[in-house]
């Protein structure tokens, strides 16, 4: 219970007021100097140039008009994992408090989560000299364990596929082998990625500068937008990251280097079957991103070295990039490939040559959103991507590439002593679907016969794609395609998807 308590004694009152005097003063004209680190220094302002914060105290506040400063934007229900256990993915604060198992300075916040997406998708393809219809399925399972703010393992497993075949039924065309199951638990990847900085903090209890991001074990790494390197091989790599030079004008810089000795794979080493070779090939290599002179390079070089009997494959893989825009109106990114330093004693080469690429798109009154576009290319002998299962011509248009589910046709995506390109136009609407519509060729260089040529002949392609999300977690997509090769088969294909994502 609490009482009122008044006096009447004016000496008591007075030692009130002395007592209170005392406080502010002390606390106003004795106060101490603040403390900061000693990493931080105080440094001269000019008073005058700040004002007093405005003042909304004649307005109501109003939540709707919040929610319009940042474009009307709310929250959105979002896909989650089918599985999540421990700290949820994307979630909000405030947070719990972690526990210290590696140190105070690194804390554990565990997280088990399993996500991915689930692909279906009924085709009908004309190669020239085979058609099929058919409908195929695969599975992404994703399996993602969190440990810190910064280290993780991460796997993802393909139960559908057994080595990139799916598991589909056939029912038309000229070898229709009907239901075909194809299922197996391997890992696609699976690695731990950290930081040595963190790990760092978090053994010894104090913070510290370092600053290297890492990774190790079957680890899938990209570079040059997959066009010098995609792949999951058997491995590690470490950056350096946040670099800068005043004098050389580099506002950021990161470099990146890599090695691997397993399930490294590359067009240029194919065994007496013509698979990849994936487990008799060596990796190692460094690439650095530079942002400079109002644009970026991208840089990289690396090696390749064949084992045993395909030792005689050895060869050396180099990319330059620039990308910057220009004008307001024109987006461009300018890469050249080489590969050298293969020696096969009387056989043909499989990784020689050079290609320049040239990537261009025009920025439009809606430039994320209406993209016209314009890909082309020069390649000269056999260049190769340093690390990839596919061709350097994958990213120049759709008609480049096939579906990685139903077999969609595609036009010759090597580059080898060829010339040509692919214009074209995206549409993404209102960020609620989209539309490409393309037109593309592929022009030989010398005589059609050149041996280690993939495309024998001259090539026109037109590619149509349309995607459109119907709910938070299902995607539908059409792909179609038509290319006509002089004095061969033409070939067509056309596919409908449907996607869950969760």
């Amino acid at each position: 219970m609490l009482t009122k308590y008044k006096s009447t004694n004016p000496f008591y009152s007075l030692i009130c007021i002395l007592c209170l005097f005392f406080l502010w003063s002390n606390t106003t004209f004795s106060a101490e100097k603040p403390t900061m680190s000693p990493n931080a220094k105080p440094v001269e302002y000019d008073a005058d140039s700040f004002k007093p914060d405005p003042s909304y105290k004649d307005k109501k506040y109003d939540a709707l008009k919040q929610i319009e400063i940042y474009g009307g934007k709310s929250r959105f229900d979002e896909v989650r994992p089918i599985l999540e256990l421990g700290r949820p993915i994307y979630l909000e604060g405030p947070f719990k408090k972690g526990i210290n198992l590696f140190g105070r300075k690194n804390p554990m916040y565990p997280g088990f989560h399993v996500y991915g997406d689930w692909r279906t998708a009924v085709g009908f393809n004309d190669n020239g000299n085979n058609e099929n219809g058919l409908i195929a399925t695969r599975l992404n399972l994703d399996i993602d364990f969190r440990l810190t703010g910064t280290e993780r393992i991460h796997a993802l497993v393909q139960p559908l596929d057994n080595d990139g075949v799916f598991t589909r039924n056939e029912f038309s065309g000229d070898n229709d082998q009907g239901f075909d199951r194809n299922t197996d638990l391997n890992l696609e990847t699976l690695f731990f990625e950290g930081d040595v900085g963190a790990i760092a903090a978090g053994i010894t209890d104090e913070y510290n500068s370092i600053d290297m991001p890492f990774t190790f074990g079957l680890v899938p790494l990209l570079f040059q937008n997959g066009i010098w390197f995609e792949d999951a091989f058997t491995g590690g790599a470490f950056t350096i990251p946040a670099l800068s030079s005043p004098s050389l004008a580099i506002s950021n810089m990161d470099i990146t280097f890599f090695g691997g000795f397993d399930k490294v794979t590359t067009p240029a080493i194919r065994d007496a079957q013509g698979e990849l070779a994936d487990d008799s090939v060596d990796l190692f290599g460094i690439t650095t991103w530079i942002e400079s002179n109002e644009g970026y390079w991208e840089a990289g070089l690396g090696r390749i070295d064949g084992d045993g009997e395909f030792s005689e494959f050895s060869y050396n893989s180099a990319m330059l990039a620039f990308t910057k825009r220009y004008g307001g109106w024109l987006s461009n990114s300018i890469r050249g490939l080489a590969s050298f330093g293969q020696d096969r004693t009387d056989q043909q080469q499989t990784a020689d040559g050079f290609i320049l690429l040239a990537e261009n798109s025009l920025i439009t009154s809606k430039p994320s959103t209406f993209v016209p576009y314009g890909n082309f290319w020069v390649g000269f002998d056999r260049p190769q991507p340093l690390a990839d299962a596919t061709g350097i011509l994958k990213n120049t248009g759709i008609t480049f590439e096939t579906n990685g589910l139903t077999g969609l046709p595609k036009l010759d995506d090597t580059g080898h002593d060829t010339f040509g390109g692919a214009i074209g136009i995206q549409n993404l609407f209102n960020l609620d679907q989209q539309i490409v519509l393309e037109l593309s060729t592929v022009q030989i260089m010398g005589d059609a016969g050149d041996l280690g040529r993939a495309a024998t002949n001259d090539q026109y392609g037109i590619g149509l794609r349309y995607q459109l999300p119907i709910s938070k977690s299902w995607i539908i997509r059409a792909d179609a395609m038509v290319g006509f090769l002089d004095d061969a088969d033409d070939i067509a294909g056309v596919s409908f998807e449907m996607r869950y994502k969760f």
